[in-house]
C-alpha cells in the first residue's frame, strides 16, 4: 500500500499498529482484528499479519510511521508511539491558547512529580486537521527534541522504549492537568497566584537529576 515517502532509516522495519476504528477496550479480545504487523517500504507499507476482517492501519499512520522515524534518530532504544485523547490536557488546551512553554511550565509546577518525569518539557502543536502527512510532519519535527507531544484540541502522544514509558508519560502530564484545572477552579486564581513550585524550585530538582530543564533558564 503507498501512502508516503518513508524515512529510509526505517525502510524494511515491522509496526505493530492498531486498525482505523479499533478501541482500546477490546484490543485484548481480538487483537487479530484490531491490530496488524506491517512491513515498512519506501512508498509505504505491506501487511505481514492482522487485521484478518480487512480493516485498514489507524489514519494516523503518518504521524505513526514518522514519529518512529525521528525518535529513532535520537534514540535507538525506542520502540513505542502512542496515541489518545487524555481528558484533562485536551480540557486544558481548550481553556487557554497554550504553548510548549506554557503548558510545560504550568504542569511543572503544579507537580513535583512532573519534571521529573518529562524534564525535556512537552511540545504543543496549534490545531491541525488529523490523519494527514503536515500533522505527522509537524509531530516528527516536535519529536526531535521531546517524548510527549499534544496536540491543541484533539490529544497527546507519547514516545519511549516500552508501553510502560509511554503510559507513564501520560498519565503523568494528564494527571498534573487536572491538579492545575482544580487548582484554578477552587482558587478563582491563575496557577502563579497560587503556592506553587517556582523556577528555583524546579532547578533544585533539576541539580539534583542531573539534567536540564527547559524554559527555566529564559
Amino acid at each position: 500500500m503507498e501512502v508516503l515517502d518513508v524515512p529510509e532509516h526505517v525502510q524494511g522495519e515491522y509496526l505493530l499498529i492498531t486498525a482505523s476504528g479499533s478501541h482500546f477496550r477490546t484490543l485484548h479480545s481480538q487483537p487479530e482484528v484490531d491490530t496488524g504487523i506491517i512491513q515498512l517500504t519506501p512508498k509505504g507499507y505491506q501487511v505481514v499479519a492482522g487485521f484478518v476482517t480487512g480493516k485498514r492501519p489507524t489514519s494516523e499512520i503518518f504521524m505513526h510511521v514518522l514519529a518512529h522515524a525521528a525518535r529513532l534518530k535520537v534514540d535507538q532504544n525506542h520502540r513505542v508511539v502512542i496515541h489518545n485523547h487524555a481528558t484533562n490536557i485536551v480540557v486544558y488546551s481548550l481553556l487557554d491558547e497554550v504553548t510548549s512553554e506554557s503548558l510545560t511550565l504550568d504542569l511543572w509546577s503544579v507537580l513535583t512529580e512532573s519534571i521529573v518525569v518529562f524534564h525535556d518539557g512537552i511540545a504543543v502543536l496549534p490545531w491541525e486537521v488529523p490523519g494527514t502527512q503536515l500533522i505527522g510532519d509537524d509531530t516528527a519535527r516536535e519529536l526531535e527534541t521531546h517524548r510527549l507531544v499534544v496536540w491543541a484540541k484533539h490529544g497527546v502522544l507519547s514516545t519511549g522504549k516500552d508501553y510502560q514509558d509511554c503510559f507513564g508519560l501520560i498519565e503523568t502530564a494528564d494527571k498534573a492537568a487536572h491538579i492545575a484545572l482544580e487548582l484554578k477552579r477552587v482558587s478563582g486564581k491563575s496557577i502563579y497566584e497560587n503556592n506553587v513550585l517556582s523556577k528555583a524550585d524546579l532547578k533544585k530538582v533539576c541539580d539534583v537529576l542531573g539534567v536540564e530543564g527547559k524554559y527555566l533558564n529564559d
